[in-house]
C-alpha cells in the first residue's frame, strides 16, 4: 500500500471508518470470509514473505520466543482465516440495545452498541495479530490502524494486502485496514499521540513495549500487560489431573501471556507433586524457595524477582505455600491480573479463589492456555487487557464498541 505520513494514514483511516460503520453486517461478514479464502490460497506466498522476515530475524540473534510469535506456518495461516470465518459468523454486535427503559414523563431511553471508530493496534513479531485485529475491528464496524514491528514487516505486509483487497472486493474503503509501514522507534511514539485520529488504542507485547505506551500515549488506550500466570494446586486437587494441567498451562506454548509462570503448591501435597511434576517437566528450567528445594535439592534458589518475572520461556517459579490464604497473599504480591489457576475439588476453596484473586480471568481446574478469546468462544481477540476500564479480560467485539445513549420524545421540554 502506498504510504504517507502518519497523521495523512491516519486520516485515510477516519474518513474509511465513517463507511465502514455504515455498512451493513452482511457486507462485512463478506470482507472477512474473502480475507480468509485469500490468506489460504496465497498462503505460500504469505510463508516466502515470513521466511524473509525469519531469516533477518536470525540474522539479529532473535530470542526463541520472539521467533516462536513471529512464525508462520500452513497450520498457523490456517488458523487465522479460520479466525476470521469464525469472527464473520458471530452475532454483530453493532446497533445491539444494551438497555432501554420509559421514564415517567414519557421519554424512551435506550443504550445502544455503535462502533469505537478508528482502533489503532500496536504489537510486535506477531503476524497473525494484523488478521485477527483486523478482523475484530471490521466485523464491529471500525476501521483498523496498524502498526506491528519492523521485525515482520514482510509478514504484515502481504497479510494487510490481503485484507485490503479483501474489504475492497466487498465494497468498503481498502483503507478500513491500514498498516503502519515505519518500524522506527519515533513512529510508534507519534502514533501512540494520534489525538483526533486514534479512538482506542491496543498494545500487543511486552515490557519495553507497554513501558512506552504508559510514558508517551496520549490516545486513550487499553492496557494489555504482562501474564505473570500462576497455577495453584490445593490440597485437596487431584494430584494426576494437576500434573496434567500444570504441564499444559507451562509447555504447551511458553511464549505467549496466558501460560504459566509461577506454581504454588499446598504442602501437604508438595513431597507428592513436585518430584511428579520435576519429571513430566523435562526440560523446563526450576527455580523454588526453600520449602520447594528441600523437595527438589538441585533447582535454583528463586528470588523476589523471579517471582515476578513473566518469563515467557521454558522456566518456572516455584513456592509451596501453607494455606489458600497464602496462595492469594503471593498472588495478590507478584500477579500481573492476567490470569491465575486453581487446582481443587474443594468447592469452598474454589469460590474464595475465584471471589478473591483480583485478575481478568480465573480458572478452576483447567489450563490458563483456556484464556483466549478463541478458547473462549470470541472467535478471536485483539488483546487481553490487564486493566479495569472499558475492558476486561480477552477483547472481542462487544470490547470493540462503545455505548451511544439514543432518546426518543413526543416534545417533552425540561422544567
Amino acid at each position: 500500500m502506498a504510504q504517507g505520513t502518519l497523521v495523512e494514514l491516519g486520516g485515510r483511516a477516519r474518513a474509511a471508518a465513517i463507511e465502514v460503520a455504515r455498512s451493513s453486517s452482511a457486507v462485512r461478514d463478506d470482507a472477512l470470509k474473502v480475507a480468509a479464502d485469500l490468506l489460504v490460497a496465497e498462503a505460500d506466498a504469505l510463508l516466502e514473505a515470513n521466511a524473509a522476515d525469519l531469516a533477518a530475524a536470525g540474522d539479529r540473534g532473535l530470542e526463541p520466543a520472539a521467533a516462536d510469535r513471529l512464525r508462520l506456518d500452513h497450520g498457523r495461516v490456517g488458523s487465522m482465516a479460520d479466525g476470521l470465518r469464525t469472527v464473520a459468523g458471530l452475532d454483530d454486535p453493532v446497533g445491539e440495545v444494551v438497555a432501554g427503559w420509559v421514564r415517567p414523563n414519557g421519554l424512551r431511553v435506550r443504550q445502544v452498541r455503535v462502533p469505537l471508530g478508528v482502533v489503532g493496534i500496536i504489537y510486535e513479531n506477531r503476524p497473525n495479530v494484523t488478521s485477527d485485529a483486523a478482523g475484530l475491528c471490521l466485523k464491529a464496524g471500525n476501521a483498523a490502524f496498524l502498526r506491528g514491528s519492523s521485525s515482520a514487516l514482510e509478514s504484515n505486509r502481504a497479510v494487510a494486502s490481503i485484507l485490503r483487497r479483501a474489504v475492497a472486493k466487498a465494497g468498503l474503503p481498502e483503507d478500513a485496514v491500514v498498516l503502519v509501514e515505519d518500524g522506527r522507534h519515533q513512529t510508534a511514539v507519534e502514533f501512540m499521540q494520534l489525538r483526533g485520529v486514534i479512538d482506542c488504542l491496543v498494545p500487543r507485547g511486552g515490557p519495553s513495549l507497554i513501558a512506552s505506551l504508559l510514558e508517551h500515549a496520549t490516545v486513550p488506550y487499553v492496557l494489555d500487560g504482562s501474564g505473570n500466570c500462576h497455577v495453584y494446586v490445593d490440597a485437596a486437587a487431584d494430584l494426576e489431573m494437576a500434573e496434567a494441567i500444570v504441564v499444559n498451562a507451562k509447555t504447551q506454548r511458553p511464549g505467549v501471556c496466558n501460560a504459566a509462570e509461577s506454581l504454588l503448591v499446598h504442602r501437604d501435597v508438595a513431597a507428592d507433586l513436585l518430584p511428579r511434576l520435576r519429571r513430566a517437566l523435562d526440560g523446563v528450567t526450576l527455580v523454588g524457595d526453600a520449602a520447594t528445594r528441600a523437595i527438589l535439592p538441585e533447582v535454583g534458589e528463586a528470588t523476589d524477582e523471579d517471582f515476578a518475572t513473566e518469563y515467557l520461556a521454558l522456566e518456572l517459579s516455584v513456592a509451596v505455600v501453607d494455606d489458600l490464604d497464602a496462595a492469594i497473599a503471593h498472588i495478590a504480591r507478584y500477579g500481573s491480573g492476567h490470569s491465575e489457576a486453581i487446582v481443587t475439588a474443594d468447592l469452598a476453596a474454589a469460590e474464595r479463589f475465584t471471589n478473591e484473586v483480583d485478575a481478568a480471568a480465573v480458572v478452576v481446574n483447567a489450563s490458563t492456555r483456556f484464556v483466549d478469546g478463541g478458547e473462549l468462544g470470541l472467535g478471536a481477540e485483539v488483546g487481553i487487557s490487564t486493566q479495569k476500564l472499558h475492558a476486561r479480560g480477552p477483547m472481542g467485539l462487544r470490547a470493540l464498541t462503545c455505548v451511544k445513549w439514543v432518546l426518543h420524545g413526543d416534545g417533552q421540554v425540561r422544567r
